[in-house]
């Protein structure tokens, strides 16, 4: 996800990142090092090393500090980035457990009633355009219990 815009919002103190897709928030208080009024940012921009997917700062001591957007979304808990986080965590699960399992994939592909390239498809880690269903569904062959707890915010 690449940044288009991000300013530097004194009032807030909080940094206001703009993607193609919306705008978020970040603190200064989640920044390292934390721009103060006393040391205040003189410098940011989105920066071209990060590959349009964060920005850098620099505090008027010479300080400097970047901010990759994966952190923006994380404390923003955006949708759309738990259920990567969600996807990739289940497929680096089912990957180990693929590893230690006396099936073999032919099996595993038989038991899901799917084709082998769609089983590689689950499979890779960079796939985010598989379901979440198809990921509980493999584990399911694998033998494995997914549990997902939700509880209240503290």
């Amino acid at each position: 996800m690449k940044i288009t815009s991000v300013k530097a919002n004194n009032r807030k103190r909080a940094f206001d990142v703009r993607v193609r897709h919306g705008e978020w928030s970040f603190p200064y208080a989640r920044c390292e090092p934390a721009p103060t009024s006393t040391d205040p940012i003189v410098e940011l921009y989105v920066d071209p090393e990060l590959g349009r997917e964060g920005f850098t700062y620099v505090l008027a001591s010479g300080a400097e500090g970047a901010v990759h957007i994966d952190h923006v979304l994380d404390y923003n808990e955006e949708s759309g980035h738990m259920r990567r986080l969600l996807l990739h965590n289940l497929t680096v699960e089912a990957l180990e457990r693929i590893e230690s399992s006396p099936l073999s994939k032919r099996e595993i592909i038989r038991r899901l009633g799917t084709s082998p390239a769609q089983l590689y498809r689950l499979l890779d880690p960079t796939n985010y355009r598989k379901s979440v269903d198809k990921m509980l569904a493999l584990l399911q062959v694998l033998d494995c219990e997914v549990e997902m707890i939700v509880r209240r915010r503290e």
